[in-house]
């Protein structure tokens, strides 16, 4: 089995957006033509089902209580896309010890599905399951918006992040903005404060407006990328698909705790 390029998605803290950014890069990728798989790994407050409008019978809460496996969980999305959901208002899911989690990460061993990338809602804030599944993915894509709460829980857990689990590269999307410039400035405030006090390098990944066919899409339950495809943030959001999908397959693990990483380790030439 190929290489899977796993992405974290997450944000230092809630109403950013990262759920919806998420769903719709995962869907704006499948629809280019790849093999994706979409894993809600906001294991107490799941709802990328709900974005998408799907109903599931299984959820990783039925995995983790041992009534189902993985596959079963599956569901499927637009052009094929592949949706893990999580369960929504289970305490027991948000709490699972880091035994728990590496178990789940490494569950994903077990598929025989042949996928190109897999994107990863984490949840929000520094909880052991955000920093866990970010530092079992390749690369890591920070959502943030223009409010004081949102660069400064930005900045902690890239600080976390770096620190404990790490992670030395981060991925920035400016996210609700009113213009490119404000984009760009929200990321030159995290960037300074970064470069001065961690060993972290960021980039500015994307940046997409503040858009009211966004809202629309979401009450709808389907992505903006399906939906409105002409409007602001669903041309942003696919320009930021196509830069994700431009990036260099992984070679090979990063560490102990990744996801696929069976397939990201090269098998032993065979001797003759």
């Amino acid at each position: 089995m190929k290489p899977v390029r796993v992405i974290a998605v997450s944000g230092g803290k809630g109403g950013v957006g990262k759920t919806s950014v998420s769903v719709n890069l995962a869907v704006a990728l499948a629809d280019a033509g790849r093999q994706v798989m979409l894993l809600d790994a906001d294991l107490g407050l799941a709802n990328v089902d709900v974005l998408l409008g799907l109903s599931p019978r299984f959820t990783l809460a039925d995995v983790i209580e041992g009534r189902c496996t993985l596959e079963d969980t599956i569901l499927e999305g637009p052009h094929g896309l592949a949706v893990v959901p999580a369960s929504s208002g289970k305490r027991a899911m948000a709490e699972l010890s880091a035994p728990e989690q590496v178990g789940l990460i490494r569950a994903f061993s077990e598929l025989e599905r042949d996928i190109d990338v897999m994107v990863v809602d984490t949840a929000a804030g520094i909880h052991d399951s955000v920093l866990t599944f970010a530092q079992a993915a390749q690369d890591v894509i920070l959502v943030v918006c223009n409010e004081p709460a949102s660069i400064t829980d930005a900045y902690a857990l890239i600080k976390v992040l770096s620190r404990e689990r790490g992670v030395n590269r981060v991925h920035i999307i400016a996210n609700m903005v009113r213009s490119p410039a404000e984009g760009r400035e929200l990321f030159d405030k995290l960037s300074r404060v970064t470069d001065r006090f961690l060993d972290v390098t960021v980039s500015l990944l994307g940046i997409i407006p503040h858009d009211e066919w966004l809202r629309r899409s979401i009450q709808r339950q389907q992505a903006v990328v399906e939906a409105f495809p002409a409007c602001p943030s669903a041309h942003a959001l696919r320009g930021i698909a196509r830069r994700i999908d431009q990036w260099s397959a992984p070679t090979g693990p990063r560490g102990p705790v990744e996801f696929f990483v069976e397939r990201l380790v090269a098998p032993p030439e065979a001797h003759v």
